[in-house]
């Protein structure tokens, strides 16, 4: 399914054709990246009526994200919200507005099953554009504080600042 198209991009459903291309372009960026992950992306859909997307640019896979419309993870599991999960914009192609209509499309599908919408991001400096993202979007924290994997770090208790170390944000459709 097509969700959005202009004469450059191109929002629609991930297909299996996207996963090699996707992780050929996370690899050259010096990412560690694999095909399981959208493998899985892929079997949510089915099994669990996850939206799973791929943006493309001039016909090139160039971003992704995924919708799973009662998420049983982060700040707000099991209680009916839409959650954004695994947004990305491979680099050689950021700064073209693909990631704002990755954001757009993902909003719009989360607002057919509620009118808040929320999503979890990295805390390291390889997220910065998304934090400033988020924020420019309208997105706040959750005031749940900041999560490592699965659960609430506790105060003042070590962590670790790698992929697993999120904050939730949330946001009014």
């Amino acid at each position: 399914m097509i969700y959005y198209e202009d004469n450059e991009i191109k929002i629609r459903d991930l297909a299996p054709e996207d996963i090699p291309v996707i992780v050929a372009g996370e690899i050259a960026q010096g990412w560690n990246a694999s095909a399981d992950k959208y493998e899985m992306r892929l079997r949510h859909r089915k099994e669990m009526g996850s939206v799973a997307l791929v943006a493309e640019y001039h016909g090139q896979a160039a971003g992704y994200v995924n919708v799973y419309p009662d998420s049983p993870w982060g700040a707000f599991a099991h209680k009916g919200y839409p959650e954004i999960v695994d947004f990305g914009v491979l680099e050689k192609f950021r700064r073209r507005g693909i990631g704002n209509k990755l954001m757009d499309v993902a909003e719009k599908i989360a607002s057919k099953y509620s009118d808040m919408v929320y999503l979890g991001v990295g805390l390291h400096s390889g997220y910065g554009s998304a934090q400033r993202m988020y924020v420019k979007r309208g997105y706040i924290p959750d005031g749940s504080g900041v999560w490592y994997g699965r659960s609430v770090c506790e105060p003042y208790g070590e962590c670790r600042n790698d992929d697993d170390l999120n904050l939730y944000l949330s946001k009014v459709l």
